[in-house]
């Protein structure tokens, strides 16, 4: 077999990861299944709230080795496993790092956006690997077989503001343990900003109160996600005020990006932006936000 130990490597652990206790809980019961039959696991939850974070955290916490396969790239069933490649006028078939990587003992393979491929007949081949049998024929490689405590992983983003997407094949949800992500208690994600960012407590606090009426602001149309929040706070480690901040980091409507700065204002007393030369910016550039 090829070696790949190049792309296969144990994450690096990130000590100011968060993970909720029901979940750290349940993935180790999950970790301790995975040595007595084939475990899959889907990963859902808002858009910035971990997902891809937690694989990589588990990968890393096993000590198991990862790759990640971006399923949105896929277009026709077989293309995980390889192709027909045209070389000198020959065709031949070249083997790609799935059915390498599966092979591996213990590996975690990551399937990221697994709702998201450009035909749903393209996850067709996922169906006998995530099987209990654990094993498919491809013509050109012969009887593949995954190798012993491998652990699927698949993420995804759902619902309708996500272009791109589709509703999962319930078949094909079947065959997974599911863990929903969500956001962090406060109190945590106040701890998150301060380590991951520099920022003080009282900033962290004081981001999160204005991040939180956002979240409650159904015009918003768009989640604030931890990724947001984290966004913010490292421009204003650097220097930036809140209103600078949320404003070059969200993608808001002029309304609500308003009525946002003016609950700033309230909170902070921050004038540092001024509005109107934001409103007469946007209006050159077409109505877009920078």
């Amino acid at each position: 077999m090829t070696d790949i130990s190049q792309y296969l490597k144990v994450p690096t652990v990130d000590p100011n990861f968060f993970v909720l206790d029901e979940d750290q809980l349940n993935l180790e019961r999950l970790e301790k299944l995975s040595e007595k039959h084939p475990i899959n696991i889907l990963i859902t939850g808002n858009q910035g709230c971990g997902k891809s974070s937690l694989v990589r955290q588990f990968a890393s916490f096993y000590q198991r080795p990862m790759v990640t396969f971006q399923i949105g790239l896929l277009s026709e069933a077989g293309q995980l496993f390889g192709q027909q490649r045209l070389k000198e006028g020959e065709t031949f078939y070249q083997s790609f790092l799935f059915p390498k990587a599966i092979q591996i003992p213990g590996c975690v393979i990551h399937l990221e956006e697994i709702n998201r491929s450009e035909n749903p007949h393209a996850l067709n081949d996922l169906f006998s690997v995530l099987s209990n049998e654990r094993c498919i024929w491809v013509d050109e490689l012969g009887l593949v077989e995954v190798a012993p405590k491998v652990i699927f992983f698949a993420t995804m983003n759902e619902g309708e503001e996500f272009s791109g997407t589709d509703e999962m094949d319930s078949a094909l949800r079947d065959r997974f343990y599911r863990i929903h992500l969500d956001y962090p208690p406060m109190e945590v994600e106040e701890q998150i900003l301060v380590l991951k960012t520099g920022v003080d407590m009282s900033v962290a606090k004081q981001i999160l109160r204005v991040i939180n009426k956002l979240r409650s602001n159904n015009q918003m149309g768009m989640g604030i996600s931890i990724r947001h929040s984290l966004m913010i706070s490292e421009l204003v480690a650097m220097g930036a005020s809140l209103r600078e901040a949320v404003i070059y980091s969200l993608q808001i409507s002029m309304d609500v990006l308003e009525s946002l700065l003016l609950s700033i204002h309230a909170e902070t007393g921050d004038t540092a932006v001024d509005v109107r030369k934001y409103n007469r910016y946007v209006h050159a550039k077409g109505g877009q936000t920078p």
